[in-house]
């Protein structure tokens, strides 16, 4: 298990792209085997769930035996017997056909769902993941924020110490330096629980994990290959079903009935004086049983089952529209982050030139070298921007790959 698990951090540790068509395994390894297993026994219960509905048309043969003793008289007299019998429903007037389909599409709606909640548990994992490095980032940004307030609590000091500033200035810089000092301890604790809940989910070593890339999904691609639209059809095809199986159980139904008998008396006695005789016989029969049910709910159930059927139908649309418009709001935040990331680095250029400036001037005299590792500073906060933003946007399409899987039939 240890090289298994070697092997997939290996594997995890080099850039992991995702694109619209590549397989689903590389997200699965990153849930813990724990997580996993319980998954495979979710999927041994809906198999055997779903086999036995598929088979509760075949009734079940009864096999029954009796064994008793009585003294009326002064001799005991002994009693077996034993039958076996069989009332096997052969036509239902569909009711036999619509019930298999019911448990064949139950099992697809079952398994399906069993997918979106494991789909649902890797997109966290990988979530907590990307929110630690970016909350990593973010640490390492207030780090250089904090830089930046020692170096302004240096310089108003000085100013205050040579008389130029009140002590109000000076206070102020006191504050805004625990200010952020404060924010820092607030985002490390924040990090150790990302941490823990990660750990939670997953065997492998966050430190060595590359952050997996995802690629941009055509709208077109994301609702045909949408899990949870797919468990729409599901449960629209599943209570289909369901109401013609409800229509055939009042419809008239045949049933096949045959048994098998056996009787054994031993010393027997028709009174106290008459002699004792024993008696042993078997005999068997067979035939057909035609049955139609007459319910005052017949209608209302199957109505009831009607509703339920219309009901998929619409929350299927439902369902689409709510997707397609979850899909225009991801790409309309992508949007925005892209904007992020481009002011972000016009920024950095902006920085870089007040850097190179700075840096002239400071050789000059005429700038102190505070004003070149704020500059310094700023520069490398906004590439860390850069960064956090890209994780964000990542973090965006996360929610469309939760609901997507190409290869579905």
């Amino acid at each position: 298990m240890k090289g298994l698990n070697l092997l997939l951090l290996l594997c995890l540790s080099s850039s992991v792209t995702l694109v619209a068509d590549e397989n689903n395994t590389t997200l699965e390894s990153f849930l813990s085997e724990y997580k996993n297993k319980q998954f495979e026994y979710e999927y041994k219960k809906s198999e055997a769930e779903s086999a036995k509905l598929r088979d509760s048309w075949i009734a079940p043969l009864r096999l029954n035996y009796t064994y008793s003793k009585s003294n009326p008289y002064a001799t005991e007299q002994l009693n077996e017997s034993a039958a076996i019998r069989m009332d096997q429903p052969i036509f239902q007037s569909g009711g036999i056909y619509y019930g298999i389909q019911f448990a064949n599409a139950n099992k697809r709606y079952s398994n399906l769902s069993i997918d979106i909640t494991k789909r649902k548990m890797i997109k966290d994992t990988i979530a907590l993941l990307m929110q630690i490095r970016e909350i990593s980032l973010q640490i390492e940004k207030q780090k250089l924020t904090i830089k930046n307030a020692d170096i302004n609590l240096l310089e108003k000091k000085e100013e205050y110490l040579n008389g130029e500033l009140d002590s109000g200035f000076l206070d102020n810089a006191i504050i805004q330096k625990n200010s952020v000092m404060q924010a820092l301890y607030d985002m490390q604790t924040k990090r150790e629980k990302l941490i823990n809940n990660f750990s939670a989910l997953s065997d492998l070593n966050y430190k060595n994990l590359s952050l997996p890339y995802f690629e941009m999904i055509s709208k077109s691609d994301f609702l045909e290959h949408n899990l949870y639209i797919k468990e729409s059809d599901y449960a629209v095809e599943k209570n289909r079903y369901a109401k013609d199986a409800r229509v055939a159980k009042y419809l008239p139904k045949v049933n096949l009935t045959a048994g098998y008998n056996w009787q054994k008396s031993s010393h027997q006695q028709f009174s106290p004086t008459s002699p004792s005789f024993s008696t042993e016989r078997d005999y068997y029969d067979y035939g057909f049983r035609v049955s139609i049910p007459i319910d005052i709910n017949t209608f209302r159930d199957i109505e009831s089952a009607k509703v339920d059927f219309f009901k998929s139908k619409v929350m299927q649309k439902d369902r689409k529209r709510a997707l397609s418009l979850l899909y225009d709001q991801v790409i309309n935040n992508i949007k925005n982050f892209d904007k992020k990331i481009a002011l972000s680095r016009e920024n950095g250029k902006l920085y870089q030139k007040l850097l190179d400036d700075t840096q002239k001037l400071y050789v000059s005299g005429y700038k102190t070298k505070y004003d070149v590792q704020i500059l310094t500073n700023s520069l490398a906060m906004q590439k860390i921007d850069t960064k956090i933003y890209k994780i964000e946007k990542q973090l965006e399409l996360l929610n469309l790959y939760e609901m997507y899987r190409k290869g579905d039939k």
